[in-house]
């Protein structure tokens, strides 16, 4: 859980600063609060908490595809930091078919107990993706944990025909700190 004690007001003097300030300035969240107010950073400290996850709910973009919603699955995140953990699991994706993934969450940025950032990783298992077999992708990705369920909120971007864009919700449970 992010304490006070790990967040600080960003230098929105650096370029990433002043553009998750934007990007939240521009979707509304900041309509009546100052932005230094608004976005904090995450101070890394050292941590060891284990989620396990039971897959992914996706809402699909585009809803005339009849893409799979329930994407269910096993996984876990390992948090060895408050801003970094790794990622590993298998899930029924979006075409009906099984996926493997593997991948690092950064999170260095939080508006309250959200944390915000990106999970970078290799995934599988989509046909029209290198016929099934394994790519490197980046996903802007929100976290929220309270007590010992979380839930993890991923924006997937749309990759030509080969995969479909979608918000994925990912609930948690962690079962070791």
């Amino acid at each position: 859980m992010i304490q006070p004690e790990h967040c600080r007001t960003p230098s929105f003097r650096k370029p990433c600063g002043r553009i998750a300030a934007l990007i939240f300035l521009g979707a509304g969240f900041a309509s009546t609060a100052q932005a230094d107010d608004l976005v904090t950073t995450i101070d890394s400290q050292p941590l060891g908490e284990l989620w396990l996850n039971a897959g992914m709910y996706s809402y699909h973009y585009d809803r005339d595809r009849n893409l799979n919603d329930s994407n269910s699955g096993l996984g876990a995140e390992y948090r060895f930091s408050t801003v970094a953990s790794v990622t590993a699991g298998r899930f029924y994706n979006s075409d009906r078919q099984y996926s493997n993934y593997a991948g690092f969450y950064y999170q260095p940025w939080a508006i309250g107990p959200v944390r915000i950032g990106a999970v970078v990783g290799g995934f599988n298992g989509y046909p029209r993706m290198h016929d099934g077999g394994w790519f490197l992708a980046a996903i802007p990705v929100l976290s929220y944990e309270y007590g010992r369920v979380g839930l993890n909120v991923a924006i997937v971007p749309t990759y030509k025909d080969r995969l479909y864009g979608a918000i994925s919700f990912q609930l948690k449970l962690k079962v070791l700190d």
